[in-house]
């Protein structure tokens, strides 16, 4: 009887083997990010503790420089999972305070977005610093989700339109190759 034949079906997700290694993962990682805004780089090592801040999803530094973390999403559409960046951008001194003042507040989706300028290499994308994003903020626990809005850049592009399985691989494939060659 084929009523129930769903059943039998292998509901497993593919898995990737990566291209430089070989070494096999049970499924393909599309989640990314970066533990700081990249600005933090600049600041000398044994300065660090002395100038930044580092909070949660929050970064500081020299009092007058401010971060946040957010969630970049790239829509595969051929598959039912998302490509993921969790990225830092800027934000104002003004909207930061907002921020903070609303981080428990569970009306803060009701924000307008927030302006910012990327502060994370996006792998593959180019030179992605300093590119326009909004923040939009979520529901509380949650970090905000950030959109490229600089015009005609790739990012933008593929945020908007999405990208293929086949896209997906391929970006995942060179970021896994730059870890491995990193290390």
């Amino acid at each position: 009887m084929k009523l129930f034949s769903f059943l039998k079906k292998d509901n497993a997700k593919p898995t990737y083997k990566c291209s430089c290694c070989g070494q096999v993962y049970d499924e393909l990682p599309l989640c990314f990010g970066s533990d700081y805004p990249d600005y933090y780089f600049s600041i000398p090592p044994d300065e660090r503790e002395k100038r930044i801040e580092l909070k949660e999803s929050l970064c500081v530094v020299d009092e007058q420089h401010f971060f946040h973390r957010g969630r970049l999403t790239i829509p595969i559409t051929d598959h039912n999972e998302n490509l993921i960046f969790n990225v830092w951008t800027s934000i104002s001194a003004d909207n930061f305070g907002k921020r903070m003042d609303l981080w428990e507040d569970t009306n803060r989706t009701q924000e307008e977005p927030y302006f910012g300028w990327l502060q994370t290499t996006v792998p593959t994308y180019g030179d992605t610093l300093n590119i326009k994003t909004i923040a939009i903020e979520q529901e509380v626990g949650l970090i905000p989700e950030i959109k490229s809005i600089e015009e005609g850049h790739r990012l933008t592009i593929d945020q908007e339109n999405g990208i293929t399985y086949k896209r997906a691989i391929e970006i995942v494939d060179e970021i896994i190759r730059r870890q491995h060659n990193a290390n």
